[in-house]
């Protein structure tokens, strides 16, 4: 898509730091400099994000906010899941209203004997033909045009089975949104037109949004919500609906290998509370589970208890390797008393500190115990039922 001379350049220096060679590069003869430097830095995010694309030569990256803001390869394969568990009959066609970079698209189109790639913006349909041929998505066909167009050809001539749809998240000014009202296309407005399209609806939605507002804007059809987290950071919101679902939608709260699937009404049992400090187990919960809130299901299903109401910490007397998040090995637990703390400190230099339902912010806890950042050791700041505040000093189990 550039001259050799600057696909050379790329090549040649796509190791480098790309600041250092804005300032060093020459800028003159045929070389696009600025191309170039986002090749680069794109290709350095994508050994990191898409280890796939980043093996494969030739593949034109955006610039790199929209690098950063796209789809991981680990995310993309996990929608790409969602579309292969559905009935062969029923993943057939796959069309992505809103191609963008075409990460998502990319790996779903694996699934689907027809995939169409739709974008508003023609470099990016320029940039998905060059990268679609180079992935050996040779089924994929692009159309330059928008979402609502596309859906009203669509609604004519209704052949799709599967419809993705990432809605833009920044309103007319730029600023960020995160209602699904508020994105565009308004998916809420469409929902009626996009059901006489196709049997299968696959949202992406902001991981700020609130999944049960999600599911009353949305109604009765959402089948599956998917609660996705990489690294224990919540990345991305899923949203299936199916045409002829009824009820009550499953929930899967995920975060790298794990994994909590439950209904909605499984989580109202009510939240066993831990009545003594007789545990050698501290629990706490992965990003998607504490999206998901879902505390009372974690006590019902699990052999645990919660430290207090709102600590969203658990214990247990034997460990749980099967919880979903990070398991600690109570070594001691004390009070805020100078000599407990002193005792129970002795010898430590470095802590993991955090703190839940705590009069003090982390950063205040840490300077008030003199500690520094890292090391083996975690100290979990609390406020038990009984109102008393306890430091658990734990190691990782």
């Amino acid at each position: 898509m550039r001259n050799e001379e600057t696909i050379g350049f790329v090549r040649e220096h796509r190791e480098e730091d790309v600041r250092a060679l804005a300032l060093q590069a020459r800028r003159d003869g045929d070389i696009d400099l600025s191309w170039a430097l986002d090749q680069i830095q794109g290709w350095q995010t994508a050994r990191r994000k898409l280890p796939a694309w980043a093996a494969t030569d030739g593949i034109v990256y955006p610039p790199h906010l929209s690098m950063e803001q796209c789809s991981s390869q680990q995310t993309a394969i996990y929608k790409c899941g969602i579309i292969e568990r559905l009935p062969q009959a029923c993943r057939e066609t796959l069309i992505d209203l809103t191609g963008g970079f075409g990460v998502d698209f990319a790996f779903m189109a694996k699934c689907a004997k027809q995939a169409t790639y739709v974008e508003r913006q023609e470099h990016l349909c320029e940039t998905a033909r060059h990268n679609f041929e180079l992935l050996e998505l040779h089924h994929a066909r692009v159309i330059h045009g928008e979402a609502e167009t596309v859906l009203n050809d669509l609604e004519t001539n209704p052949a799709t089975t599967v419809i993705y749809l990432d809605p833009a998240r920044r309103d007319s000014n730029s600023s960020r949104t995160y209602a699904i009202a508020d994105c565009t296309p308004n998916v809420l407005e469409l929902k009626d037109q996009l059901f006489k399209a196709a049997d299968h609806i696959l949202l992406k939605l902001s991981p700020m949004l609130d999944w049960h507002k999600a599911v009353s804007d949305l109604g009765s059809r959402v089948d599956e919500i998917h609660i996705v987290s990489t690294g224990n950071e919540c990345k991305e919101l899923l949203i299936l609906l199916s045409a002829e679902h009824e009820g009550e939608p499953t929930i899967y709260c995920v975060n790298d290998d794990q994994s909590l699937i439950y209904k909605p009404s499984q989580d109202d049992k009510p939240l066993l509370i831990a009545d003594s400090d007789d545990a050698a187990y501290l629990y706490e919960p992965n990003a998607s589970v504490m999206k998901a809130g879902c505390f009372g299901l974690l006590t019902d299903r699990f052999p645990i208890k919660a430290l207090a109401t709102d600590s969203h910490l658990f214990v247990s007397r034997k460990e749980i390797v099967e919880f979903p998040g990070r398991r600690f090995t109570i070594v001691a637990i004390t009070t805020m008393n100078k000599k407990e703390l002193a005792h129970a400190l002795n010898g430590i230099t470095r802590a993991n500190i955090a703190t839940r339902n705590f009069p003090m912010t982390a950063q205040q806890l840490r300077q008030r115990l003199r500690l520094q950042d890292g090391g083996d050791c975690y100290i979990f700041g609390t406020t038990t039922t009984t109102g008393q505040r306890l430091l658990y000093l734990c190691k990782k189990a």
